[in-house]
């Protein structure tokens, strides 16, 4: 990242970059909703998919590396997985599918109404020339898996073994005869 910055002169770089990201951030994500390409849910979860990707890249601007392979390969590799089997052990039909009601666009509305509304009020009591500190990044993997595995150890093995049934239950769920 320095030796792109050196090389452009300045540290515009990781401005562009934010940028970027996060308009692919907001863009894919409200491809995963409102997707005028497809109907398809596959397309709709490989749009979740880019999401997360860009996601992970806004964590590597905030030298978050940690954050970003776990985002990824969780996330992007893990979950996105069981959602395509989800789906297509659905089999979701053309005519199938739920019609947008006008009761979910006003809540939808009325809900980002509210988030913007709250933003807008956060960012005003911000008294005006002052400047937002710098994170201070601290802490490694080292301390966050020792934490893991010391003092959060019981809802760690709650929150596996709760997985393991959701799994034993899907694939009870999706069996055609139970004998």
């Amino acid at each position: 990242m320095e030796a792109i910055n050196n090389l452009l002169g300045g540290s515009m770089v990781p401005d562009v970059l934010f940028y970027v990201f996060a308009a692919l951030t907001l863009l894919c994500g409200v491809l995963v909703v409102a997707n005028p390409f497809s109907r398809s849910p596959v397309t709709s979860a490989m749009f979740l998919v880019l999401t997360i990707i860009s996601m992970a890249g806004l964590f590597v601007l905030l030298h978050a590396f940690f954050l970003a392979a776990v985002q990824i390969i969780v996330y992007a590799g893990a979950v996105i997985v069981l959602f395509l089997f989800v789906i297509m052990l659905l089999d979701l039909k053309e005519e199938q599918r739920r019609k947008i009601k006008l009761f979910g666009i006003v809540t939808g509305l009325i809900s980002v109404g509210a988030i913007v509304t709250i933003s807008l009020k956060a960012l005003g009591a911000m008294p005006p020339g002052a400047e937002a500190t710098a994170p201070q990044l601290e802490g490694g993997t080292a301390a966050l898996g020792k934490l893991l595995f010391t003092q959060y150890v019981l809802p760690f093995e709650v929150v596996s073994v709760l997985l393991l049934v959701a799994m034993v239950g899907v694939i009870l769920l999706s069996k055609k005869d139970l004998k």
